[in-house]
């Protein structure tokens, strides 16, 4: 089992802070190095399980090979958080997707816009990344989001490392991944989700979409992936497809700490299931074309 740590008496760092809607942030050092704690949001007196997928998402983006955010769980005065490490050091700083977007002329929405046109154009467009490693590290991410469930991925939580004094720039680290895997259901829902065939293939063939969208509307993973109507998506699922090892991420929920047995077992099952008809079945497709 993974450690679960108490940042209470770790000391505050003043002069950093964090911007985001979701649940309050406070930068600690920890153990030598500084680290974002995020609290876990509530909303109507009820606790998301943010904090879990963060750690969760950043985790099974790294057994897949992408690199991603090192994070740990653990508490703060007594509240749930997840720590999230820093990687804004040694003079690099984070240029969000949409900082970069907004700075495009050509671009028809501002930075935050999510027409899935216009944020591959604003990829054509920049220049601080080569265009095909910045295309594929995009349609990697969304490839993986997809089977993760996340409902969130936007312009503002993705992005480059700049280093503006050596006029270098690198692409950050996934990070922001609390809205993956069905933060906000309870315990008590998620018992009667997984007994409902129809409440789990909803939840694998209904929602959650992408938080990116064509012609206004938000993407369903399913349909545009399945689809094969993008061939850089397709290209993607290739490349992801057979790095996805579910006993390696089984481990990884197995070794999270402080998850009921019911939460853990969902966790799986839904994992499994995703890929089951997202991933596996779009590549029987190809096999067949």
């Amino acid at each position: 089992m993974d450690t679960y740590y108490d940042f209470t008496t770790a000391k505050t760092d003043l002069y950093k802070g964090y911007r985001g809607a979701n649940g309050q942030k406070k930068s600690v050092f920890f153990q030598g190095e500084r680290y974002m704690l995020k609290f876990q949001p509530v909303k109507n007196g009820i606790p998301s399980n943010s904090c879990i997928s963060e750690y969760l998402g950043c985790h099974i983006f790294q057994s897949i090979g992408i690199p991603a955010q090192e994070t740990l769980l653990g508490i703060y005065a007594g509240t749930p958080v997840v720590a999230c490490k820093d990687f804004e050091n040694q003079g690099k700083q984070l240029m969000e997707f949409a900082m970069l977007k907004n700075s495009l002329i050509n671009s028809s929405q501002n930075g935050y816009g999510t027409e899935l046109s216009d944020i591959l154009s604003a990829i054509e467009d920049q220049e601080l990344i080569p265009v095909q490693k910045l295309k594929e590290y995009f349609w990697n991410m969304f490839i993986v989001d997809a089977f993760l469930g996340n409902f969130d991925r936007h312009n503002g939580n993705w992005g480059m490392l700049v280093d503006s004094n050596r006029n270098e720039a690198t692409i950050a680290p996934v990070y922001d991944c609390g809205s993956c895997l069905y933060p906000k259901p309870t315990d008590e829902q998620i018992s009667q989700i997984v007994s409902s065939e129809k409440e789990i293939n909803n939840r694998i063939y209904v929602f959650p979409t992408s938080e990116i969208k064509i012609n206004n509307t938000k993407i369903n993973y399913f349909d545009f992936i399945s689809s094969l109507q993008n061939e850089d998506c397709t290209e993607a699922l290739k490349r992801i497809a057979p790095r996805i090892d579910l006993s390696t991420i089984y481990e990884i929920v197995d070794q999270t700490p402080h998850l009921s047995n019911i939460r853990r077992e969902f966790y799986k099952m839904m994992l499994q299931r995703r890929k089951e008809a997202i991933i596996d079945y779009t590549m029987r497709k190809l096999t067949n074309q």
